[in-house]
């Protein structure tokens, strides 16, 4: 079948719940995409930053194809080979103790509230069902009802209630607004070191060290939801680690699979673990194998090709380059690493415009809100690559 036809049959037999931009992809590898026709596309989203490595990493389709050929699922009704070394080598990589392995990011999130509950309730003392966790405006965690109840974004909750009690709002990037709301029944704070979905959003230098010290002094688990900023995204293998702190609780997911297969993992202490036992939680699928198995690939091979350093001096060199394109439609250009985000004046049209427009010229975007332009490339991403992705865009801001 052709683009117009998959397209067709796509949105007579699937729910509408997106509006993807009028391509069909069929092969990939690397930063390229390709229609059914051949037609070639640059992929500058990355699948909302799952795609780390680049499509089709080779080292890790050889990975999953192999461990796919011993043994894919097992259930967490009995051990598997995989589990365990992955378990080790993420939590040595985040210089914490105990792994929680999930599906997907939402599902990771709700991990981590389910955690600092009972944390709350078991450790600090905190009265039984009066646990309150914080979060910021203009989040994003996901979309189960109990996430998108403390979504400040509308469109995310209508038609959705009731909603889940135990959550305060804060604005982001505020440290004095933290301070302020924490309550005798606070267990934990939830926040994303750049909002991504929010709109690329970057807090004020020294937040989330601010953040470290109030969490620390009111016994408040400081919760990094890293699921799109973490694995080297930002020119870090974890984007707090740009202001020299740690999480209590870590959570991630999306490149952790290496653009092959849904992953996700909370990672905390021996003491926020610890709440779990058997029956508390779990997942049919968590921890396959198979999902193990790339991963442990995965994070194999952005310490072997220097995945951050890749993102921090790509990220440079394009934001730079972004600031210098002389147009009457830019308001302002953010981000970390290849974390990116061109915000339109609010009379340019609105971000889909343009987005259409760089498709039409072979470069896939994704608008995030009404006016901004997200980039997010693969990290494998080449200096001529980019050029030749800078040129265009520039075309079309002119």
């Amino acid at each position: 079948m052709n683009t117009e036809q998959l397209i067709e049959i796509t949105e007579k037999y699937g729910a509408h719940n997106y509006h993807p931009l009028p391509i069909v992809i069929s092969r990939a590898e690397g930063i390229w995409v390709y229609d059914p026709e051949g037609k070639k596309y640059m992929d500058m989203l990355s699948s909302y930053s799952a795609i780390n490595h680049g499509h089709c990493h080779p080292k890790i389709v050889e990975a999953m194809v192999s461990q796919a050929q011993k043994v894919t699922l097992t259930s967490r009704a009995f051990h598997n080979d995989q589990l365990g070394p992955f378990s080790e080598e993420l939590a040595q990589l985040c210089e914490m103790e105990k792994v929680l392995p999930m599906n997907t990011g939402a599902e990771a999130v709700e991990t981590a509230i389910k955690a600092a509950r009972k944390w709350g309730y078991q450790k600090k003392g905190v009265q039984k069902d009066m646990a309150e966790i914080i979060v910021c405006t203009n989040n994003f965690h996901g979309r189960t009802i109990t996430i998108v109840t403390f979504s400040t974004e509308e469109s995310y909750r209508e038609g959705f209630g009731p909603f889940t009690p135990g959550f305060k709002v804060i604005p982001y990037g505020d440290s004095q607004a933290l301070e302020d709301a924490i309550s005798t029944n606070t267990v934990a704070f939830l926040v994303e070191p750049i909002q991504g979905e929010g709109g690329v959003i970057v807090p004020p230098s020294g937040y989330l060290s601010r953040v470290r010290e109030i969490c620390d002094r009111e016994k408040v688990l400081l919760m990094a939801d890293e699921i799109q900023s973490g694995f080297c995204r930002t020119g870090k293998m974890f984007c707090f680690q740009h202001e020299n702190i740690q999480p209590d609780v870590l959570i991630l997911g999306k490149a952790l699979g290496g653009g092959i297969l849904p992953i996700s993992a909370v990672v905390s202490s021996d003491e926020v673990m610890s709440v779990f036992r058997p029956g508390d939680h779990g997942s049919t699928f968590g921890g396959n194998p198979l999902a193990c198995a790339v991963a442990r690939t995965s994070i194999k091979i952005m310490l072997e090709e220097d995945m951050a350093r890749q993102a921090s001096e790509k990220g440079g060199y394009f934001m730079d380059k972004l600031v210098q394109i002389d147009s009457p439609h830019t308001k302002e250009v953010r981000g970390k690493g290849l974390l990116i985000g061109l915000e339109l004046k609010p009379e340019a049209g609105g971000a889909r415009l343009y987005c259409e427009q760089l498709m039409a010229k072979g470069l896939l975007c994704k608008e995030t809100h009404e006016n901004v332009i997200r980039f997010a490339p693969p990290l494998v991403i080449t200096r001529e690559e980019m050029d030749l992705a800078l040129e265009k865009i520039a075309d079309v801001l002119k």
